[in-house]
């Protein structure tokens, strides 16, 4: 009875030891696939979210900006009575085309 208790401990403490090498090989895994992935995103050129976040508040304040900004200009053309108008640039007057020089022999 004696010897298989003895059994019986050895190869808890056998199996014990395989557990915490694997456990051992999993952390070490687990940084070395942490390492990749962070070397991956570093050379990915990615922005980190609190910088992206910034220029999409930045870029909302700008666009409400820019529609009051036109809401404002609609109501000045409005006043003005240039509202029916075309927008877009004079049509330049037409020129005179060239004559074709003669070839001097």
């Amino acid at each position: 009875m004696q010897t298989s208790n003895r059994i019986l401990d050895d190869l808890a403490r056998v199996a014990n030891g395989a557990v915490s090498t694997l456990a051992g090989v999993k952390d070490e895994i687990d940084i070395l696939i942490r390492q990749r992935v962070e070397r991956l995103l570093a050379g990915a050129d990615m922005v980190p979210r609190d910088e992206f976040d910034a220029v999409k508040a930045m870029a909302a304040k700008a666009r409400t900006e820019q529609e009051k900004l036109e809401a404002r200009v609609q109501a000045l053309e409005a006043k003005l009575g240039l509202a029916g108008k075309p927008k877009g640039r004079a049509k330049p007057k037409a020129t005179p085309a060239s004559k074709p020089r003669a070839k001097k022999s």
